[in-house]
């Protein structure tokens, strides 16, 4: 499992976007238990606060603890610094395992063992995440631009699963239909910039250049954003939902 993220855990906390409540709301309601939950790689507690309000217990795991620094402390959600991989979940326990933004970071095989380890029978895997954000035209073309032609070769090579949606992944579970849910944000141009400074292949062409791809493009997208001061920027999401079948 990769940590790219320590080193910078507050501003990510500060700028990612989060997830609908309405898609954890159904979800919750959908499975056969509500006990337990394990919301891995959970970095700063995002997904773990909304499973929080549907389940009497939430672990929470993370290999960074500068991310986990970052988590609010919710009486029923247990943060702990453990590979995704490796855990000291009990076995037969867990009636949903979340994933969030992270899964293209594991070892795919030493992770699904331990999700079947710590599964009880008809448990879910969710499997979630977001494609990049869409704002207008004009600024959707700037976007897309940083991200193909000036970070192109800055991203990690595991980024291209986010890319194909998570659906080139393996996944040997029941798969079953995740409905779509809408992922909306009011933000203003300052707020995209500091998101779009998130991004890991940022990080790296900062480090490797020394100067900041956002800052360059500052100017072009302060044209393309318009006259109004905020904007619906929209997260579309991606996923993938099955039935732990166990061991």
């Amino acid at each position: 499992m990769k940590d790219l993220f320590s080193g910078h855990s507050a501003q990510y906390a500060q700028y990612r976007p989060g997830y609908p409540p309405e898609l954890f709301q159904w979800l919750a309601d959908s499975l056969p238990a509500q006990k337990t939950a394990w919301d891995c790689g959970t970095g700063n507690g995002q997904v773990a606060t909304l499973l929080a309000p549907h389940f009497e217990q939430v672990f929470a795991t993370d290999i960074s603890s500068e991310q986990l620094a970052q988590a609010p402390k919710v009486a029923n959600i247990t943060y702990s610094q453990q590979p995704a991989e490796h855990t000291n979940i009990q076995d037969l326990s867990i009636d949903l395992v979340t994933v969030a933004q992270a899964i293209h970071w594991f070892d795919l095989t030493a992770f699904f063992t331990e999700v079947n380890r710590v599964a009880r029978p008809g448990a879910r895997l969710l499997v979630l995440g977001y494609g990049l954000l869409q704002v207008n035209e004009n600024i959707d073309a700037l976007i897309k631009q940083l991200y193909t032609q000036v970070l192109g070769p800055y991203w990690a090579h595991e980024r291209r699963l986010i890319d194909e949606g998570y659906k080139s992944i393996p996944f040997p579970f029941t798969e079953l239909t995740l409905p779509q849910f809408p992922n909306l944000y009011q933000w203003n141009l300052q707020h995209l910039l500091d998101y779009l400074r998130t991004w890991s292949a940022v990080k790296q062409y900062q480090k490797v250049n020394g100067t900041d791809p956002v800052t360059i493009m500052k100017a072009d997208f302060s044209k393309a954003w318009g006259p109004g001061a905020t904007a619906t920027i929209s997260f579309p999401l991606i996923g993938r939902l099955g039935v732990i079948d166990g061991l």
